[in-house]
């Protein structure tokens, strides 16, 4: 008999919905020679029928995922470099404008969002716990604490510096098992009339666009403004506003204050009335979530199969986190990819985790000219589309998975 699940949260009862097997890790990118050393785990995702909250049913330990040697770098694409410039501006014009403010940035990765606010001569500090990414926003001047955040980081944080007027994170709240030592750091170091914005992928977009690659290891929640109003009040905090954005596939961009202290506006109560009329955390949608995810796979292997089959060359474009999970659950190997190409120095000349994969650098992509390329970094696919132009002008043609199977 299964053991029972808790919520993370709240402590209420998890109901299993899809399962991917067991998988690698997904940015455990692996050198020759190592290729029988992956580290696997059971990849499934349930629903706290308490609070909503979507999660991994299992999780990998933090230092096992994030160290001196993880690949990820936000600045890497050109629109995420806009993106958080945007935002960056966005808070000094809304919400740094007082005497000496202060911003604090939970994962704050490569410093991408912090040098705009540091070019502007106001005080900030990022917490990467990844030693690589860390040193690397030091090098480009920026005050950077080298630690995991929680209630420890965040004490630390105010008696040197003070209160922060913001904390933001992106693509890292979803990421941290331990809820309750981030929002007890939020309520140590936020001042009180600060805020903590946080974008993250969106639990609606994940189950309306079939993207289950979405779910993997680093993901340990998949957020909706249901749960995460949920989550807040717990803490004495409280949603005041949620945003939807493009990036990533379909993300929302919330942002909470201390209960009683910012209106909350309209988009709130808006998003959460959507999601109890589609039925968001019911169990008939997430089964059929999972349904569709199964049809997705074999809608995509049997076109890979087809065009092998007619001698056709494929490769893949972009050696994603979230790749691992499609490539594993897929069955997809180097019998159907001959490479995949990346552009992330720390990747290449690596092998995929589970997959195995080789992947190469994208001149290699220009060397090969394939018949056909799986757009596996299928949330930027516009700008990868746009550089490879020369791929479709010369009668190449992308495959995509999301939001269905096609030939572009």
């Amino acid at each position: 008999m299964q053991e029972k699940t808790l919520c993370r949260v709240c402590g209420g009862l998890v109901r299993e919905f899809v399962d991917f097997g067991r998988q690698p890790m997904a940015d455990a990118f692996v050198e020759p020679g190592q290729l029988a050393d992956d580290f696997v785990y059971r990849l499934a995702v349930g629903v706290c029928a308490v609070c909503s909250m979507a999660q991994l049913i299992e999780e990998v330990p933090n230092e096992l995922m994030f160290h001196e040697e993880y690949p990820y770098r936000s600045s890497g694409s050109a629109v995420m470099r806009a993106h958080f410039a945007q935002i960056a501006r966005q808070f000094m014009d809304r919400e740094l404008r007082g005497p000496d403010p202060l911003i604090v940035e939970i994962g704050s990765n490569d410093g991408i969002m912090l040098n705009t606010i540091a070019s502007a001569g106001l005080r900030h500090v990022g917490v990467e716990p990844c030693d690589n990414l860390a040193r690397l926003a030091e090098r480009n001047g920026l005050s950077v604490v080298n630690r995991y955040f929680g209630q420890e980081t965040a004490e630390r944080i105010a008696a040197e510096h003070g209160s922060a007027d913001v904390i933001f994170s992106a693509n890292t709240f979803s990421h941290i098992s331990d809820v309750d030592g981030v929002m007890r750091g939020i309520d140590a170091l936020l001042s009180k009339t600060g805020v903590f914005v946080f974008e993250d992928p969106y639990l609606l977009d994940i189950v309306d666009q079939t993207s289950f690659d979405q779910i993997y290891d680093e993901h340990v929640y998949f957020f909706a403004a249901k749960s995460i109003s949920a989550l807040a009040a717990r803490y004495g905090f409280e949603l005041v506003d949620a945003e939807r954005l493009a990036v990533h596939g379909g993300e929302v961009r919330y942002s909470i204050a201390r209960a009683g202290v910012r209106p909350p506006t309209p988009s709130v109560q808006a998003l959460i009335a959507m999601e109890d009329l589609r039925g968001l955390t019911d169990e008939a949608t997430l089964r059929r979530f999972a349904v569709n995810t199964a049809r997705r796979r074999d809608e995509l292997v049997d076109v890979l199969h087809g065009l092998k089959a007619r001698g056709k060359t494929i490769v893949g474009y972009g050696a994603t986190a979230k790749s691992a999970t499609v490539l594993n659950y897929c069955g997809i190997g180097p019998g159907l990819l001959d490479f995949i190409c990346d552009s992330t120095p720390a990747k290449q000349g690596r092998y995929t985790p589970g997959s195995h994969i080789p992947v190469r650098a994208p001149e290699h992509f220009v060397e090969a000219r394939p018949d056909y390329a799986l757009m596996l970094a299928w949330n930027h696919a516009s700008e990868i589309m746009e550089k490879e132009s020369w791929f479709t002008e010369g009668g190449g043609r992308w495959i995509r998975y999301v939001p269905e199977v096609s030939l572009i």
